[in-house]
């Protein structure tokens, strides 16, 4: 008996249904049975499912004689199913990684509920996923399992049978069948959350539900949607049929009229022929399940009684009115933007004509970011060094709160934006400056870029069409001639940088001014950030900080996060950092995963952290400094390579380990090869190529030479006098991890290729 039936209805999906049945294969968690019902599909879809259950055993094609609908070919799967839980996926959906073993843990967690609901992403053709904004509703804070009357807020999340899995035993015992027609979720989601004596929920998107363009069900204009009624009455005659529901009957009369509103409104499911007849049947539908004096939203007060008189007129009236406001608003939204846009391009040529202000500096960082990076660093050497220069952080509101006390907050766009850009000296940017910005003579434009190059940038893109995004090389020229200083951590990188952004700048060859604080970071320092995150006296924490693939339309974890810390045991755990550029969360905060992605100073998370694993990340030439072991997960390179293309290739010139896949890098960590004494010479050798400026004192250097005009800067200490940068785990180069699981199986670890 498996622990799962997923069951599969198809018809006319055969574009789809590969990638939803594969979908479930590959599950992490296998215990299941897979029944694909083709009802009667005139397309591939039968063909499809008998290969894949030649292939796999535990799937079953199922074949109806004739065409029966979503709800009967649903019906068909559950008589086969053997499984102790129901999970239900259209043809056209897939399963996200590891769902079902989420799903398995939560159902284990809660004690078996006869229903656990979960959540879905809306997964466009564009690649982009949306997650369901009604998510709220799925805390898994306080008790559970409960029932419906503990958490009704239940009842406002989408009513379809994919989002929940259903103990078989249950459905079977209440006779709980899919009727036939469209919305035939209707009359079975509200009876079984309804009925059911324990519910749990799991705060994870666990389906991706697709938005076809065209083809859809509800999609389609017919008088099928004239079914929606039917369900209703089905519904209602359930309710009537157990007294003790009688309670629900106002909710889910409001639940009819939202969407019955629905419906009627989309342009896309009534044809014009119908809409008199829909408005008709449901003027009698809300008079006859209405309940009398109960409480309806004001947001929904009008709409539910239009629907209830049947005011169709009124109705249409109303909805010209609306899209007339709307449009309105959206003209004189444009409007004033152009008006605003007009004023400002005044403004700043008003103030381009004042003095400048030479005790004026603006920092800001690529993607209207907070304070950080190595503008951040050299804010900070300014108001050390320079307390006369007054400094300003440029950033989107949302970010201010990273920006120190004693430094002026600017939103980019504003007029006093537009003011410090003119009036300033020193403006210090790590990518490009505002496309308006005319450089004025006096003023001082510091470049500092974003780390040591690996990936190709600035003219090499050129070669690149996947990744340069359209990139204009006119501008690209205009902006580096404009640039007085550009900062270098390395002789690479000088000689990178004066090749691909060619300009009369002079290059400060002084190091990275973000690795100072690396430098200078203490024992206590290390201690208190690992408190902050929640780190475990004695574990070990993997930053794990992979790069942004610019081939590819959607990011993603390479590595399953939580098999790794599973597989390498208690002692270990990772810190997610997604890149900048993801979008979002790496990975869900769970057990021993911990998604830092939202932390606004990587340089913490370096300093917090025990080991680092990237793939082309630049952070790996900062963490270097830091002596500590870096494991490179090399994954795609033969992608990458075609696509952005690097300046040397990692296999001649690693920082550490190389793991080609997950298995590998466990290997590496599990056998101790990640703090070994052949990665502590790769390290070595490449801190020494790619470090030599890293002695806590960059910012310092570039202040006093640009800021201050000194030319008898701080030397550089040599790599071989530093002080060792402080271990977040005493001992960790020595003590043997005796508690670590080794893999079963033998594997060939690669260091150095």
């Amino acid at each position: 008996m498996p622990r799962f039936s997923v069951i599969v209805p198809a018809h006319q999906v055969q574009a789809y249904l590969p990638a939803c049945l594969e979908s479930v294969l590959s599950q992490s968690y296998p215990d299941l049975e897979l029944i694909v019902v083709d009802d009667c599909s005139p397309d591939a879809c039968g063909a499809i499912a008998d290969e894949f259950a030649a292939r796999d055993a535990r799937v079953r094609a199922v074949h109806l004689p004739r065409n029966a609908g979503l709800g009967p070919a649903r019906n068909a799967g559950m008589e086969r199913a053997v499984g102790d839980y129901l999970v239900f996926l259209d043809g056209d959906d897939t399963l996200t990684p590891h769902a079902l073993r989420a799903i398995a843990d939560r159902i284990k967690e809660t004690g078996e509920p006869d229903v656990l609901v979960y959540d879905y992403a809306r997964a466009h053709c564009t690649g982009e996923t949306v997650r369901n904004q009604a998510a709220a509703h799925l805390t898994e804070q306080g008790p559970a399992p409960f029932r419906l009357t503990d958490r009704p807020g239940l009842l406002k999340l989408l009513m379809v049978a994919w989002n929940k899995t259903v103990r078989r035993e249950f459905a079977e015992r209440e006779g709980f069948t899919f009727p036939p027609g469209y919305y035939e979720d209707t009359p079975w989601t509200y009876p079984v959350l309804m009925t059911a004596d324990t519910i749990a929920t799991l705060d994870r998107v666990c389906v991706h539900y697709r938005q076809r363009r065209q083809g859809s069900i509800l999609g389609t204009p017919s008088e099928r949607h004239l079914d929606v009624f039917a369900q209703y009455d089905r519904l209602f005659a359930f309710l009537e049929s157990r007294p003790e529901l009688a309670r629900w009957r106002p909710v889910l009369y409001r639940r009819m009229a939202d969407h019955l509103v629905t419906v009627f409104t989309r342009p896309d499911r009534l044809p014009r022929s119908l809409r008199a007849e829909f408005l008709r049947r449901a003027r009698v539908h809300c008079r006859r399940y209405r309940v009398p004096g109960a409480p309806v939203p004001r947001p929904v007060r009008l709409r539910h009684a239009l629907l209830r008189l049947g005011l169709r007129r009124t109705w249409r009236t109303l909805r010209l009115a609306s899209a007339l406001r709307r449009r309105t608003v959206r003209v004189t939204a444009r409007l004033l933007r152009a008006v605003r846009s007009v004023a400002l391009r005044g403004h700043y040529r008003l103030q381009r004509c004042l003095p400048l202000r030479a005790d004026r500096a603006v920092f800001a960082v690529d993607g209207d970011r907070g304070h950080g990076c190595n503008p951040g660093a050299l804010e900070e050497a300014f108001r050390e060094l320079a307390p006369h220069v007054r400094t300003a952080w440029a950033a989107a509101p949302v970010h201010h709160h990273t920006i120190p006390t004693g430094t002026r907050r600017l939103t980019p766009g504003t007029a006093a934006y537009w003011t410090a850009l003119a009036r300033s000296r020193y403006l210090v940017h790590n990518a490009a400056f505002d496309a308006g910005l005319v450089r004025r003579e006096g003023q001082v434009l510091i470049q500092t870029r974003a780390g040591t190059p690996l990936k190709h940038m600035g003219l090499d893109l050129r070669e690149r069409p996947a990744v340069a995004g359209g990139g204009d090389t006119a501008r690209l020229l205009r902006e580096a001639g404009s640039w007085d200083y550009l900062l270098s951590a390395n002789r690479h990188s000088t000689l990178t940088w004066e090749r691909v952004h060619p300009g009369r700048y002079t290059t400060l060859e002084y190091g990275q001014p973000r690795t100072d604080v690396l430098q200078r970071a203490t024992p206590a320092d290390v201690a208190r950030l690992r408190e902050t995150l929640g780190i475990p006296e004695g574990t070990v924490a993997i930053l794990y900080a992979p790069t942004h693939r610019d081939y590819r339309r959607t990011q993603r974890a390479a590595l399953d996060l939580e098999r790794v810390v599973t597989r390498l045991g208690p002692r270990f755990m990772v810190l997610a950092r997604a890149h900048p550029r993801h979008g979002g969360p790496l990975a869900e905060s769970a057990g021993r995963v911990l998604d830092v992605s939202d932390h606004p100073h990587v340089e913490s998370l370096c300093l917090a952290s025990d080991a680092l694993v990237t793939d082309y990340s630049a952070l790996m030439f900062d963490y270097a400094g830091l002596d500590r072991p870096i494991v490179i997960h090399a994954d795609e390179p033969e992608a990458f390579e075609a696509a952005r293309g690097t300046y040397f290739d990692l296999r001649d010139l690693p920082p550490g380990a190389i793991a080609r896949d997950e298995d590998e890098l466990i290997d590496i960590f599990a056998g101790g090869h990640w703090r070994g004494s052949r990665s502590a010479q790769l390290r070595a050798a490449f801190r020494e190529r790619f470090c030599p400026h890293d002695d806590g004192r960059s910012a310092e250097r570039v202040v006093r030479r640009v800021v201050l005009g000194q030319t008898d800067l701080p030397p550089v200490v040599p790599l071989e006098e530093r002080r060792p940068a402080p271990s977040a785990v005493a001992g960790l180069a020595r003590a043997p991890l005796a508690t670590v699981p080794q893999p079963a199986g033998p594997r060939t670890v690669t260091e150095s290729l």
